[in-house]
């Protein structure tokens, strides 16, 4: 068979037509998929399954969860406007369209309770730091220039720099090893109402991407999680383009014992010279873009280019 016949036979079910629009929207778990279109999860299952294997949508486990999003992304665009087109006059998914609603509010809801339940760690940070959108803005104006191109957040976490940076990017994509994280970061970037960013589980110490796949990679308050930096900045470099970036903001070096026994920081922050001497070995030119001191903690800027 051909591949032409195996992605019409997938759209020849109203249901996968409507799973695939659906998933152009919103990345949606199998659950989520079998709630919108009133249907079993194995039924749903299957059908996913039969659009994955024409390629119009692909699927990524994450933990306990399956999610679902558009496959080839151009042809799969395309085949959804076809679809749209085909019935003039009537959106195919209303009823269930209606019902996205719901499932954004339903992740805002975890992301909440998230907050509220871990409000005593951020609010300590806050307190010694306090620093969050001076930081902010430097990343944006350092990730901008000269331009941010194909963008990898590591350790995506709840999604914050994807929510500033990929709307100005050629591409985004989140990368985070917990599933909790992701879903955490699919409802935060939903509320904002974007769905322009990617996301996927991994481990920083191996990324599931080719070689130079990305122009600019941003890692924000996650390499104090690592025993071992140099590894991780050895991947991150792996995943850069020639001419590329890597941003790296984390906390310069302290002596607060209570983040390690409490947050489980592997790492007291960096001294200026050591990070800048681990993203040379990891083949980069570096610099220190800035400093942004605060209370208890300072934060610092590190880029590291690619020749």
């Amino acid at each position: 068979m051909t591949a032409a016949h195996d992605i019409f036979a997938a759209l020849a079910d109203p249901t996968r037509v409507k799973i695939l629009l659906l998933v152009r929207d919103l990345q949606l778990s199998i659950g989520e998929l079998a709630d919108l279109l009133d249907q079993s999860q194995p039924r749903v299952s299957r059908h996913v399954r039969i659009l994955a294997e024409a390629g119009l949508v692909r699927r990524q486990k994450e933990g306990a969860w399956v999610f679902v999003g558009l496959g080839e992304a151009a042809l799969a665009a395309d085949l959804a406007d076809l679809a749209v087109r085909a019935q003039p006059g009537a959106d195919p998914i209303a009823a269930e369209r209606a019902r996205l609603g719901q499932v954004r509010s339903e992740r805002q809801r975890v992301v909440d309770e998230w907050f509220e339940a871990n409000a005593g760690e951020w609010d300590l940070l806050r307190r010694m730091g306090g620093q969050d959108e001076a930081v902010e803005a430097t990343l944006l104006e350092s990730a901008s220039s000269p331009a941010i191109g194909r963008l990898l957040d590591i350790g995506t976490g709840t999604g914050r720099l994807l929510e500033l940076l990929a709307p100005l990017a050629d591409g985004a994509t989140g990368v985070d090893r917990s599933p909790e994280m992701l879903r955490l970061a699919r409802g935060k970037l939903a509320a904002a109402g974007n769905q322009s960013a990617d996301l996927k589980q991994a481990d920083m110490r191996s990324l599931p991407f080719e070689d130079a796949s990305f122009d600019t990679v941003t890692m924000q308050q996650v390499l104090h999680f690592a025993d071992d930096p140099a590894p991780v900045l050895a991947e991150a470099a792996r995943v850069l383009a020639p001419g590329g970036k890597i941003l790296v903001a984390d906390y310069a070096a302290h002596g607060h014992e209570e983040l390690r026994a409490r947050y489980h920081h592997a790492r007291l922050g960096f001294e200026e010279e050591g990070l800048l001497s681990l993203l040379a070995g990891a083949g980069l030119r570096p610099r220190l873009v800035a400093r942004h001191a605060g209370p208890e903690l300072s934060v610092l800027l590190w880029e590291g280019r690619k020749d």
